[in-house]
Formats: C-alpha cells, structure tokens, sequence
C-alpha cells in the first residue's frame, strides 16, 4: 500500500503558520479578544448541558460538545445520531455518511468552520466519522441556506465548528479503553491546551483513538420470494485501527480592531477490514455442501486536513474581512479477495473447481483552495455584507485491478487451501484513471435589518462553475470535456419575535446539488446494473431545488428550549439513469441488455416535520434531570421508470429519547439515550432493498473527583441491534418489471454490545 509522507508536511505547515506570525502578533497592538470560556463548567463540573439557541436570523441549531459528552462519543458520526432529522444507512455501529433529512449524503453539505472540505465519496460527500469529537467545539445543524454559505445545501448544512484559541484557558487529558463483545481492547488518548501565548491566544491538541467494529453476518438466497433456498452465507466482518489527530488555532490582535486568525487540522484514520466468509448449497452447512471460502481484506489509509488564514480589520466604515483556505484528503486503499469455489457442477472433485483472486488499489486525492473577501457595514436600515468566494479544486482518481486470476484447487474442501501462484499485474479499471477540475467564483450580498419584533436577512448569491474532466481510460475523442454552468441562489429568513420565550422563523432559499463524479466520468462500465451496462454523462447539469422552512421555537424556564419545524423542498432536474436504447454487452436474443446514461429527467418532492425538546424537568421539582427528544417524519415523492417511490433510502422517520440524572451530593451522575430510525426502501435498475434497524441503546455512569478528575463508564449498543436487509435482485427492467427473479437475498447483521471506560483530568 502506498503511503502519503502527508504528515510530515501539514507538521511543517502548521507549524510555520503559527510561529511565522509571533513577531507581526508582538509588535501590533492587541484588540480586545473575548474572555476564554472556562473548561471547567464543560469538562468536570455536573451540570446538565441543553440545546443552545442561536440568535441567528436563519433556523440554525447549535450543540456545544458538552451537550453530547456525558456520553463520550469517539466521533462526529456518534454525535450526530443524537440530532434531529440525521439518519445513517451504514453498517451497525458505522455513523460515517450524513444522510440529513434522510436524503443521500450528496444532498447535505458538510462544513469545517463554516468551509467546504472535499470528501473521497463519488457523491461529493465527506464521512464525519473520519473527525474525533474531541477536536470538536459545536455543531450547527443549518436548515436553510443563506447567500454567504456554500449552496450545495439542498437537504442543509451541518457546521463542525472545531475549537479555537478561545474555547478553552487551561488544559485536560482524557485517557480510557474500549471492550468489545470479542475482548479486544482498544484505547483512546487526548490533549488539549489553550491560553495566552506568542502574543494572542493559541490552541493545540492532538487525539489518538483505537476504533474497531467486530461484526457477524447471515445471508440466505432463494431463487425468489417464498422460494428455494439457493444457499447460505456465514461471514465475520471485523473492522479496526486507528485515528490520530492534531488541531490548532492562533488569534491576535492586530490594530486598534483587527485579528489575525491562523487554524489547522490534521487527521489520520488506518483501517483494516477483514470479511471472511463460507458458503453452503441449501443452507447446509458441512463439507459435502460447501460451495466457497472467501477471504477480502481492505486495507485503508485516509489523510484530511484543513489550513485556514483570515485577517479581519476596519475599513470604510465596516469591517473587512480577506481568507484563504485549504483543504483536501489523501484515500489510499489496497484490497484482495481470495475466493476457493467448490461445486460447480456435478462433476466429482477437483474437476472445474478453482480459486479466484482479485486485487484492487485505490488512490484518490482531492484538493480545495478557497480565497474570500467579504465587506460588512452599516446600511441605514440594517446590516449590508457583500464578498467574493473563489474555489479551485483538483481531484485525481486511479484505480486499477488485477485480470481474474484462476487455477484448479489441488486439494479436498475443508481443508485450508495455499494461495497458488502470483497476482497477475494490474491495469486500470474503466473510469479508474481520471482528474476533475473544478472554477467556481461565487459573489454574493446579503442585507439583514430588524423592525420591531422582526428580524430579517435577504440575498442573492450567484454560483459560476466550471469543470474539465479528463478520464484517461477512454477513447481520446471522449477523454477530455469542459463543462460549465451558473445558478443565482436567492434566499430570504424573517423571524418574528412573539415574546422573550417565543418565536416563530421562516424561510425560503434555491439550493444546488452538483453532479456525482462517477456520473460525469464518460466511462463506459459493463454490467454495472443487473446486466445493463452504465456509460457517464459530462454534460450532467446539477440539480436545484426550492426550499421553505416554518418553525417555531418556545424557551421553557432558564435552560429549557423545544422547537417544531415544517419543510418542504421541489426538486428539479433529477439526475436519474435513463436508458439510451443500445443494446448492452450482455445483449442477446433471449436476454435484452441495454446501455443506461444518467440523465436529468424527473422532479421529485420532499417535506417533513422536526421536534426537538430538550429541558429540565424544574417544572415538576426536577431540576437535576434532564430530559431530551426529537423526533422527525419523513418523507417525499419521485417518478422512475417502474413508478412511483421515495427517494432512495429515506427513511420515514428518525428519533431519540434521553435522560440525564445529576447527583450533587455524590458528585456523579447517570443517563441513558435510545435511537431508531425507519425503514428505508432504495431502487435502482437490477435490485431494490429495504433496509431496517432495531433500536439503539446507550447508558453511562459518570463520577467526579473534586473540580479536576471525572470517571466515565459507557454501555454501546446495550440492546445489541441488527441491520436486516432484503435484496431484490433482477438481471433485466423487463425481468425487474414482470419480477421475474434472478436472486431474492436476505441478510442480516449484527455487532455485538461494548464498553468504554474514560478518565479526564483538567488542570
């Protein structure tokens, strides 16, 4: 596997990015900065942490890490189960892929301090579980888009505000241990500090985290619903390895009213999959009946980094503000699948038996480099902030895989057979050999104001793109196509403030969803749905969508908020497949194959409601319990070729239930949490599934030692969940039309309980 000397690097980076401006931070005269928070009330001290409510006019939410940290989540994934509208369709006990609203990840957008930030996913998505939660200040989840935000926002946005030079005055350490229901351990150690130093204030920690998902697995196939079972699959799917991860944050004052702010982020995740499986012929599980042995390791090396540099100073009667940001990650990924076949026909053994190896490597690099600058002043009726975003980004995809190697197996089933022979040499696979970039200036302007018990924001934001895609694996006719198209983005947010505790918010905003890259790559890949064939479309348009947003949001008591929120999206230019009417390689007389392209093609709809409570029970004399709910319906519409459905795998609804107990006089406290996510149902051309997860159960008993050491004890997955998932798999639309089966499979998976012992001390 290829390694990255990336670390290296982003060390030197940030490093220079923070010493390089000790002398400017010294020599300038220091503006008033903030007064840090103090880490005690977040780290040590018992005291039940609530929802925040943001002042924003737009419908934002925002949970400070303490919110989530009684029960020591490892990542950004296992905070966000605990939001409202966020659902995953993962393995068990996988939080990587954001699904807000339970649309697909590309619909949401994920931010790192309100930036962009490149994802290795084909849908332009980036997976959370990649950040530690302990670098993590706040998450906002962004309802609506506004004009000084990215719009590729069509389901919102979900902000990872990481800690700054302001969060904390002080340091802590956290150290603590994993045990998974196989007894392997893992550990987990962290440290911060933050204060005073080289003039401004600096932040800088580092986190390291073991992280394993030993998971089981049973598939049976039948020919069809209610039919013969075909086989049995038995599998172990053991997931492990390690994140490390460095952040840091510089302030100074510059002036009599700037700041210069300096940031970055390193994290490193090393991953061994290892799926090792056997098959039987009609779930008989002996020798006589094994049909395969199969052993797939995936061996994964995932760098993602953030540098960020801004200077903020007075000018022309406002505030001026100039960033230059970058971002990208490093996904190298090695994988081989050795499969021993047995059975293949009635001849006795070893006739016509073989073993089968398969290698893939896997490289992709993605880089952004944003540069902004934004203007902000008094406009009479309110504020007027106006700027200029520009973007190159520069993405390289190779993948190359072994030709299927085989050879007879020299000796009886049962017996662990050697790997015979070498790899053949390795080739790009269709589509694996290609870059995109992508120009994007986007100008924008934005007017808030306030009348009376009404505040209000306005904007316009215009999104020019243009992208050049140069897939190396095709014809050179079809190599290379620049592509380019621009979108105005309207939004508006009014918020009418009914009283100090009530207040009802509307808003309206055009969102984009940019094209997938393996869409607009002109590849031409075989038998890629059932046994048509799927060839990419450069031209792809985005799809754009209207959004409204009412909600209205109630303070209970001091600390107590709830909030309901309706939405609705129209969803236009649907990037669906389309069939082209050429036959497919897999075409003949008695089975029609066709050529399918994505296209835009259809409209769809999605709206739903959100609750969210999260209070003190003072009302009824409880004011050391806490209690906290949410709850989201779900749900949309959309045309294919076989009728009507939901987006694909939105689930009908999502909730979590909670409560915290604080104790005083012992100085510990208790909780528990418990998550379930709907049905979600996925079709494309050759298969449809439906997905189903039991119910999620977490506790955790916490005991505090003074103002600076707390002991934390975590229950995962108490109630030991399954994912069930049904395929129904077709070879033709004709076939998926009449359901005439080519293999009907249930499966099913689960990942065992886990605990997790923490200590932290703050000094």
């Amino acid at each position: 596997m290829t390694r990255q000397p990336l670390t290296t690097a982003i060390a030197v980076a940030l490093a220079s990015a923070l010493v390089a401006p000790a002398a400017l931070a010294q020599a300038a005269t220091a503006a008033a900065a903030p007064s840090p928070a103090q880490l005690d009330r977040v780290e040590v001290v018992g005291e039940i942490i609530y929802r925040d409510r943001t002042e924003a006019t737009a419908p934002v939410l925002s949970y400070d890490l303490a919110y989530f940290q009684r029960f020591e989540p490892l990542t950004v994934g296992d905070m966000l189960k605990r939001v409202p509208s966020v659902t995953f369709v993962s393995d068990v006990l996988e939080y990587d892929g954001v699904r807000l609203r339970g649309l697909d990840s590309g619909y949401t957008q994920i931010l790192i301090n309100g930036k962009r930030v490149p994802g290795a996913g084909l849908d332009r998505s980036f997976f959370v579980d990649r950040i530690p939660a302990e670098i993590v200040e706040r998450i906002e989840i962004v309802r609506s888009a506004s004009a000084d935000r990215s719009g590729d926002a069509v389901a919102g946005a979900l902000n990872i505000v990481l800690r700054d030079g302001y969060s904390i005055d002080g340091g802590y350490l956290r150290a603590g241990a994993t045990r998974f229901n196989d007894d392997e351990f893992e550990p987990t150690f962290g440290a911060f500090w933050g204060g005073e130093a080289l003039g401004g204030n600096l932040l800088v920690g580092a986190n390291m985290q073991g992280r394993r998902n030993p998971k089981d697995k049973f598939s049976q196939r039948f020919d069809a619903p209610g039919g013969t079972l075909d086989n049995t699959e038995v599998q172990t799917d053991v997931r492990s390895g390690e994140d490390y991860a460095f952040n840091a944050d510089y302030r100074v004052g510059v002036g009599e009213n700037g700041e210069l702010h300096l940031s970055g982020m390193f994290v490193r995740t090393d991953r061994i999959q290892d799926e090792d499986s056997i098959e039987y012929r009609s779930g008989i599980a002996n020798t006589a009946n094994l049909l395969t042995i199969n052993d797939n390791d995936l061996d994964i090396q995932t760098d993602n980094y953030t540098l960020g540099a801004g200077l903020k100073w007075a000018m022309a009667g406002g505030e001026t503000e100039i960033r230059v940001d970058r971002a990208g990650i490093t996904d190298d990924q090695f994988e081989f699948e050795n499969e021993f076949e047995y059975l293949r026909d009635t001849n006795p053994f070893p006739e016509d038996d073989r073993f089968t190896r398969d290698v893939t490597d896997l490289l992709i690099e993605d880089n952004e480099t944003t540069a902004e600058f934004a203007h902000e002043r008094d406009a009479g009726f309110g504020k007027l902030k106006f700027g200029l975003q520009a973007t190159l980004k520069d993405r390289e995809t190779r993948i190359f895989e072994a030709t299927r190697y085989r050879v007879t197996i020299p000796n009886a089933p049962g017996i662990s057979p050697p790997i015979p022979g070498p790899t053949q040499p390795l080739a790009p696979i269709a589509g694996g050999l290609n870059t995109i970039e992508e120009t994007r200036i986007e100008p924008f302007v934005k007017l808030t104001g306030a009348a009376d018990a009404f505040e209000w924001e306005a904007g316009l934001r215009y999104e020019q793109t243009d992208t050049e895609i140069n897939d190396r694996t095709v014809a050179a006719n079809l190599a290379r196509t620049d592509t380019d198209y621009g979108f105005l983005l309207p939004s508006a947010h009014v918020r009418w403030n009914l009283d100090d505790a009530n207040r009802i918010t509307a808003s309206i905003a055009r969102t984009v969803r940019r094209p997938d890259f393996n869409a607009i790559s002109p590849a031409l890949l075989e038998a890629e749905a059932g046994d048509n064939d799927v060839v990419g479309n450069p031209l792809l348009d985005p799809e754009s969508a209207w959004g409204l947003d009412v909600g209205f949001e109630r303070r209970l008591g001091e600390r107590g908020i709830v909030g309901v929120n309706l939405f609705y999206r129209d969803i236009t230019d649907l990037v669906e497949l389309a069939n082209t009417g050429l036959p497919g390689s897999e075409d003949d007389a008695s089975n029609r194959a066709w050529i399918f392209q994505p296209r835009n093609t259809g409209d769809g709809q999605v709206w739903g409601a959100e609750l969210d409570l999260s209070t003190p029970l003072s009302l009824i004399g409880l004011d050391n319990t806490g209690v906290f709910v949410n709850y989201s319906w779900l749900d949309s519409e959309i045309e294919d070729d076989f009728g009507t459905r939901r987006f694909n795998n939105q689930s009908n609804y999502v909730y979590n239930v909670g409560f915290i107990q604080e104790l005083p006089s012992l100085e510990a406290s208790f909780g528990v949490t418990f998550r379930k996510q709907g049905d979600a149902y996925t079709r494309v051309v050759g298969e449809e599934v439906v997905t189903s997860y039991d119910g999620d159960l977490e506790a955790f008993i916490e005991k505090r030692f003074g103002k600076s050491w707390a002991v934390r004890l975590t229950g995962i997955n108490l109630l030991d969940q399954s994912k069930d998932e049904v395929f129904d798999k077709f070879n033709t639309v004709q076939e998926q039309i009449n359901r005439d089966y080519d293999e009907y499979e249930l499966e099913t998976e689960t990942g065992g309980r886990a605990l997790q012992l923490i200590v932290r001390y703050q000094f």
